[in-house]
């Protein structure tokens, strides 16, 4: 890049560091902008915690499959593009849905539409007409959905073995790590799990060679809202038992991951659901699951979305987990199984927009520092209005964010401390190793968001200031505002190039400086190339 013109752009860019003055006026401005800086305190001697490799990972919700044709989208080039550049993570198959779906086979393989049997992934692809006729369906199938959410009415689904054959054909030309959320709702007479169906299951995939992971049922603390069906924490840890005992006896799946319970967040009611859970069935899981959601989609708001104390609401739910969790299994991973930022299927225009990404990287953040491995977004194609994949199947705002942050940001978690006299509440930051696939050792990533109108600059100290600072900053692009679907990378709109080429995410080389500037609501990586973090060498 030529550093003559360098200074021009980022002024253009609203990120100019402050790199000298001169006189009396120049001393008065670094002052002046002194007061107004949030001075950062980074501890790069030490890794608080190390989150696993696959910390941010999606999902594709149950509802895809309550009319099997409409599996056949993951055939699509465009999709399978997208889903690559998000690895590695899992790919948790679940939902409301599953617990009131049933396997019904055929009793005969047929491929999977848009994959060959033999696990090549590039011979054969959907059909743009098909594509096409199936993304309008899609549409009218989606009012559907929502009507049964709103009236909490699910009609049983029965799926057969194309469903299977296309979410394992999927996740392995991914490269993601599949998770298939079982139906718990199916009881036998004493209220016991009744694991036939799963059997059946659990041997077709074994038959096929699939390598998978389970879940069995989603958010159990709302059976009785959903299908009149209570069942205690206790019964629960017991059924998890169980499916841990038919897995032992597979060989496929006796080393094969089990996760749950996949409780929706503490509340007032069934707060002793993980409690009774933990006594019984902790063995049997890998690790812990719940679920996390900021506020009622029905009736949410954009300054909900930038508000710093509803932001803080996620430290005290994760607390509390953590702590039931630590005092039965100490060292028993905890998940976040499925988050967004809105329940009852998002906030419509809000939670496919750019005001999404404020929740969305801040739970990232303090997620990770607070201890949790694992964080799954809900949803990365399916109903709803949380989706990183829109109907069309193009890139929504968060996407873009979970790629940065797939590509800049490292499992490493390392303490970051700041004040500021006038962005105390709205700078947000969080620290990490930066991802040694893409920076050398030593290297540390700053995540920053700016939930304020103004902007806002924030302080390194001299010995962790780079010499060549990487910046991407994440602005709101077209007409919206902070509604908008579309996303600027350093004043550069994101959009595929093709259905199966995503644009250079390559981030702007500031010069060397002590400050970084954050744009009125921005999100922001700034890798500290020069760092020499030890807890990064």
């Amino acid at each position: 890049m030529d550093y003559v013109r360098l200074p021009l752009l980022v002024l253009v860019l609203g990120l100019v560091p402050l790199w000298y003055h001169t006189g009396a006026a120049g001393l008065h401005v670094r002052e002046e902008q002194k007061r107004n800086c949030s001075a950062v305190k980074l501890d790069l001697s030490a890794v608080i915690h190390r989150v696993d490799p696959r910390f941010l990972s999606v999902t594709i919700d149950a509802s895809l499959a309550a009319e099997e044709k409409f599996m056949s989208l993951l055939g699509s080039a465009k999709i399978r593009t997208l889903a690559k550049a998000l690895t590695p993570s899992f790919l948790r198959f679940g939902g409301t849905r599953q617990d009131f779906m049933v396997f019904t086979p055929h009793r005969f393989h047929r491929d999977a539409a848009g994959f060959t049997a033999d696990g090549s992934c590039d011979d054969l692809e959907l059909p743009s007409w098909l594509e096409d006729q199936l993304k309008k369906d899609w549409t009218q199938q989606q009012a559907v959905l929502m009507k049964e959410d709103l009236h909490r009415k699910y009609r049983w689904v029965k799926f057969t073995e194309e469903t299977v054959d296309l979410l394992h054909s999927f996740s392995s030309c991914s490269g993601m790590d599949l998770i298939f959320g079982l139906n718990a709702l199916l009881r036998n007479a004493d209220n016991s799990w009744n694991s036939s169906n799963a059997r059946s299951l659990l041997q077709y995939c074994e038959s096929r060679g699939y390598r998978i992971n389970w879940e069995l049922g989603n958010e159990p603390n709302s059976y009785e809202k959903k299908a009149g069906i209570r069942v205690d924490g206790h019964q629960l840890g017991k059924d998890f038992t169980r499916l841990r005992e038919m897995m032992s006896q597979s060989k496929l799946y006796r080393g094969a991951g089990l996760f749950g319970p996949d409780v929706g967040q503490p509340r007032d009611r069934r707060t002793d659901l993980l409690d009774g859970f933990l006594q019984s069935g902790a063995k049997a899981v890998d690790a812990c699951t719940w679920h996390h959601y900021y506020v009622n989609g029905r009736d949410t708001s954009l300054e909900d979305f930038l508000d710093p104390e509803i932001l803080d609401t996620l430290a005290l739910k994760t607390k509390e987990v953590l702590q039931k969790v630590k005092l039965v299994s100490p060292e028993k991973p905890v998940w976040l199984g499925e988050t967004s930022s809105a329940y009852g299927g998002g906030a419509v225009g809000l939670s496919d927009t750019f005001a999404a990404g404020f929740m969305w990287l801040d739970k990232l953040g303090l997620a990770a520092t607070l201890g949790l491995d694992v964080v799954m977004r809900q949803v990365f194609i399916g109903s709803g209005s949380y989706h990183l994949v829109d109907d069309n199947l193009d890139p929504l705002p968060d996407y873009w964010l979970s790629v940065l942050y797939k590509r800049l940001v490292g499992p490493e978690v390392l303490k970051v401390q700041f004040s500021s006299f006038t962005h105390s509440k709205t700078v947000r930051l969080y620290l990490h190793c930066s991802n040694r696939h893409r920076y050398r050792r030593g290297a540390v990533t700053l995540i920053s968001l700016n939930l304020g109108e103004t902007a806002a600059s924030v302080c390194l100290p001299p010995l962790a200031a780079s010499r060549t600072p990487h910046a991407f900053v994440l602005q709101s692009a077209g007409e919206g505002g902070l509604y908008s679907r579309s996303v600027q990378l350093n004043g550069v709109v994101l959009k595929m190039e093709d259905d199966q080429t995503l644009p250079d995410l390559t981030g702007l080389l500031l010069r060397p400086s002590e400050r970084l500037q954050l744009p009125a609501f921005s999100l922001a990586f700034f890798v500290l190339t020069d760092a020499q973090a030890a807890a990064c060498l």
